[in-house]
């Protein structure tokens, strides 16, 4: 608005820096920008030969070839190349083949597990595994421990179908510990 009225309205620089409130060194201020033709191609080949590397690794690879450039120029440089938008590649899921939930008709047809995890007031983390009849939803075991590996899982459930005999299917998430080889067998 200054550079305006200097121009166009032929004020003074004095007046129309007072009217602006603008400081008289600052209207004069001609940014001294360094060209970053080294930089971007430094960056560039880098980024080319190690797809990998983030900015943190690319500046300390930088810095130990010699270069001395700062690292907020180096920065800003980075992100104008979009180097730091790096798409993830998908993750592969396992093909899981979801069910409805339907209500079982008769009782031991279907039971449901799963984990929960609370914490003693001064102590560590316990977990529970709950194992329910989806029927009547009747609890047939609650295993309480610190840890609850993939045997101690299957250990419970023999001794529930000691006396329950054993469902049709058993309706669990995805959890780690339901993925184990010995859940399977």
């Amino acid at each position: 608005m200054a550079r305006w009225a200097v121009c166009d309205r032929q004020a003074s620089v004095r007046l129309a820096c007072k009217t602006f409130l603008l400081s008289r060194t600052s209207y004069g201020y001609v940014t001294q920008r360094a060209a970053d033709d080294q930089i971007i191609d430094a960056l560039t080949r880098l980024a080319a030969s190690h797809p990998r590397w983030g900015f943190g690794l690319i500046f300390a690879w930088l810095r130990n070839q010699g270069y001395r450039w700062n690292h907020k120029r180096v920065y800003r440089v980075y992100c104008e190349l979009a180097l730091n938008l790096r798409i993830k590649p998908k993750r592969r899921l396992p093909v899981r083949e979801p069910q409805p939930l339907a209500q079982p008709l008769a009782p031991n047809a279907c039971w449901s597990m799963d984990f929960m995890v609370d914490c003693l007031a001064g102590g560590p983390a316990f977990r529970t595994l709950n194992i329910i009849d989806d029927f009547n939803r009747e609890s047939l075991g609650i295993e309480i421990d610190l840890s609850l590996p993939a045997k101690r899982v299957t250990r419970a459930l023999d001794q529930i179908a000691q006396w329950r005999g054993y469902p049709q299917c058993v309706r669990v998430d995805n959890g780690p510990e339901f993925v184990s080889h010995s859940l399977h067998a």
